[in-house]
């Protein structure tokens, strides 16, 4: 309870504010700060200028709140992988032309060949056209990854051609049809109300997660006193602590907050006047899922050690021993594993699979990346930190939808503002830091 920091608090000499010893003292990323402090500011002003134009803010509402947290996660799965590749200096625009392919894929296999062969609606039909997709992406990066690794081909190239290549696919697998339905188990995880984990799923889940952060912050300190490196102040562990669990709780307050509409209650059997909470909605909880498990393998093994190394100094990685090839493909490989879960999602929340599927997706999760703070120069970049840029890159088109712009051509402009804005701000971040 009385533990201070083993080390002399830095800029001794030099007088800090309160704010800015608050920041040393919890060690926070101010990148990530920033990012936060700019969503919490576009929320806001979303919902004071719908109060103040049509008499009621809508943007700040558990419905809005649930909806906005679905649609980011397509976005946020493939920005998580966007983020090796951009911080080993490639590029891949292809991502979204293979979540059009393989949503393509699962739709034909679940719609019209297994039910040939396993029955219409059999359990395992949803299992196994999820596992499909998955393969299908994995091998479609991987494909282009031995191209620009063993080939020498450029990624920009490689992937313009993937873009074009596959969406052309994507069409002539099903001559241009739309593909639906898709198998109701399979629908599932693309949320919805049935989608959902319930009021009494989502306060486990809310409550896991704070176990989990407790137990990362104990094990860290006591990693910290076993290796003699200094320690945070015990108030800053604290209040780490709280803030972690405050925004599980306040994000299980929210979509509990949502209930299901009248009309799903009345297909349920339910009384009209019963309230079911929706909870998390499976894709979000994909997205978690995602972002912890790249999390771990960005910041606790070798090969996220050798995509910081690829991108910090590509010759000196080789001359170190570092197969730079081989984690190259590896890395466009899981780029497409992951677009191929994306599909599943975008699929089974529409229900179908179209052609237009993932159409310009590339764009949103590259801005998303790089709003998030991953580098284009390289060698710098967070799982978080590309999540918390696909949240703010959805907020941004949803925010103007609520407000009344819903024409496509006034988001593409305020997206691609977003995007010159932020590489500008991570030139001056970087310029500062040195």
């Amino acid at each position: 309870m009385t533990d201070t920091p083993t080390h002399a608090p830095q800029g001794s000499n030099v007088k800090l504010g309160p704010v800015a010893r608050f920041v040393r003292d919890t060690e926070l990323d101010t990148r990530m700060l920033g990012m936060v402090g700019a969503l919490l500011l576009i929320w806001l002003s979303f919902h004071l200028y719908g109060a103040l134009v049509n008499g009621e803010g809508v943007f700040l509402t558990p419905r809005n709140l649930w909806n906005l947290s679905v649609q980011t996660s397509m976005t946020g799965i493939m920005a998580t992988g966007m983020v090796l590749v951009i911080i080993t200096r490639n590029i891949d625009l292809s991502v979204g032309s293979i979540v059009g392919v393989t949503g393509m894929v699962m739709g034909l296999l679940q719609v019209e060949f297994l039910p040939q062969y396993l029955g219409l609606g059999h359990p395992a039909i949803w299992i196994i056209t999820v596992i499909v997709g998955l393969i299908a992406g994995t091998m479609i990066g991987a494909f282009h990854g031995w191209l620009i690794a063993y080939r020498g081909i450029p990624s920009f190239i490689v992937t313009l051609g993937g873009l074009m290549v596959w969406r052309g696919m994507a069409f002539l697998s099903a001559s241009g049809r739309t593909i639906s339905p898709v198998d109701s188990s399979f629908a599932l995880l693309g949320g919805g109300p049935k989608g959902s984990i319930g009021e009494i799923g989502s306060w486990i889940v809310g409550l896991l997660g704070c176990v989990a952060v407790l137990w990362i912050l104990r094990s860290g300190r006591t990693a910290r006193k076993k290796h003699g490196f200094a320690l945070r102040p015990v108030w800053a562990e604290y209040t780490l602590g709280a803030l972690g669990c405050g925004a599980l709780i306040g994000a299980v307050l929210v979509v509990n907050a949502y209930p299901w509409p009248k009309g799903i209650l009345k297909q349920m059997n339910l009384p009209e006047d019963a309230v079911v909470s929706h909870g998390f909605a499976y894709p979000v909880l994909i997205l978690a899922v995602v972002g912890i498990v790249m999390t771990i393998l960005m910041t606790r093994t070798r090969f996220g050690r050798y995509v910081f190394a690829i991108g910090g100094n590509p010759e000196a990685a080789a001359l170190s021993g570092i197969n730079t090839r081989w984690v190259t493909l590896k890395i466009f490989a899981l780029m497409g594993m992951l677009s191929g879960l994306a599909a599943v999602v975008a699929s089974a929340r529409l229900n179908s699979a179209t052609n237009a599927l993932g159409d310009l997706d590339e764009l949103y999760v590259i801005a998303s990346a790089v709003v998030g703070g991953t580098s284009l120069a390289g060698g710098v970049g967070t799982i978080y930190g590309a999540i918390i840029g696909a949240l703010v890159m959805q907020s941004l088109q949803t925010g103007m939808v609520l407000i009344g712009f819903g024409d496509g051509s006034y988001r593409k402009i305020v997206v691609g503002v977003a995007l010159v804005l932020a590489v500008y701000l991570d030139n001056l971040y970087r310029k500062k830091t040195k």
